[in-house]
């Protein structure tokens, strides 16, 4: 059987080494996300062995939330990859001993050609420490690892600080949900971000009838329809109001002959709508806290519809 202490241990050290960063966020931190900030070019990341591999997702990391990133592997950079490198590019260097002879021989490239250096170790003394423009301190007292030899808690710690950087910076930049869908188009999280442009009932799917028009029309608009509601609009298509199935169940409680109406007798007035560039998350939200099974879109700053998301339509998006 498995040894839970040893996992329960190596979960409770790599856990330590995180919480170990949070009394050394300082001046030196801002100054590090301040440059990143102010990057005109890329940022670059590189590191060897399993710092490489935590570089590469910290890259992936900054470049989803809008800032271009990549990883240059060291080896190959000193061996023709140097030419990536560009003035304005931010480099973050990540090495635990801050002695890493492949990232060392990258300090005369970047300091030619005055990039700035961001590093990133457990040894604050170290050259690449001392060549940085700023380094940040991500020392752990021990590794996870029973034999205190893989690194575990340490490349844990240093992705736990690159999420920092990143984190902060998102909100240093304002970036908004919006900016994220834009990035994000695929997968789940693309369908949980699409705007209810992408998924609403346009055109001949949209139900629309006129104040005038009989309920004889207005029922069978409903129906052809099969959203369980209709907008009524005039003529420049601008939303009056809307005649759902209960506003029609509630109307032949009072009324004998519900088709001698009209949909403006009938209708209520000042739905809740939407803008087309809705996210469909925010549009679900509305209808659940609501009540409601649709929702009109309307054309962004007017009343103009746009068209009609029903709430199948955003839970086959599987937003969640």
């Amino acid at each position: 059987m498995a040894d839970l202490a040893v996992a329960r241990k190596v979960l409770e050290t790599e856990a330590a080494a995180i919480l170990a960063l949070v009394e050394r966020l300082d001046s030196r931190f801002e100054q590090a996300v301040r440059l990143l900030r102010e990057c005109s070019g890329r940022v670059i990341l590189t590191g060897m062995g399993k710092s490489g591999l935590i570089c590469r997702k910290i890259a992936a990391t900054l470049a989803s939330i809008g800032t271009p990133s990549f990883f240059l592997h060291p080896a190959e950079a000193i061996h023709g990859d140097l030419g990536v490198i560009q003035h304005d590019d931010v480099i973050v260097a990540l090495s635990y001993s801050g002695e890493t002879d492949e990232i060392l021989r990258l300090l005369e490239t970047i300091r030619r050609l005055g990039a700035k250096l961001v590093v990133v170790t457990g040894t604050p003394g170290s050259t690449l420490a001392q060549a940085a423009d700023v380094a940040l301190d991500c020392s752990v007292t021990e590794e996870a690892c029973p034999l205190n030899l893989v690194p575990t808690a340490s490349t844990t710690a240093a992705l736990a600080l690159g999420d920092a950087l990143a984190m902060t910076l998102l909100v240093e930049k304002g970036f908004r949900q919006e900016d994220f869908a834009n990035l994000h188009p695929g997968g789940k999280l693309g369908k949980r971000l699409m705007r209810v442009e992408a998924l609403m009932h346009t055109g001949r799917h949209c139900p629309l009838v006129r104040p005038d028009t009989g309920m004889r029309d207005v029922i069978y608009e409903m129906s052809s329809k099969q959203l369980g509601m209709t907008c009524v609009v005039d003529g420049g298509n601008e939303l009056l109001g809307i005649i759902t199935d209960g506003d029609l169940r509630r109307q032949m409680e009072r009324t004998a002959d519900v088709l001698t109406l009209k949909a403006a007798d009938v209708m209520t007035s000042g739905p809740i709508t939407v803008p087309r560039t809705t996210l469909a998350v925010e549009a679900l939200n509305i209808m659940e806290q609501r009540k409601i099974t649709s929702i009109v879109v309307v054309e962004d700053g007017g009343r103009q519809v746009a068209g009609v998301v029903h709430v199948h339509d955003l839970w086959q998006t599987e937003l969640f």
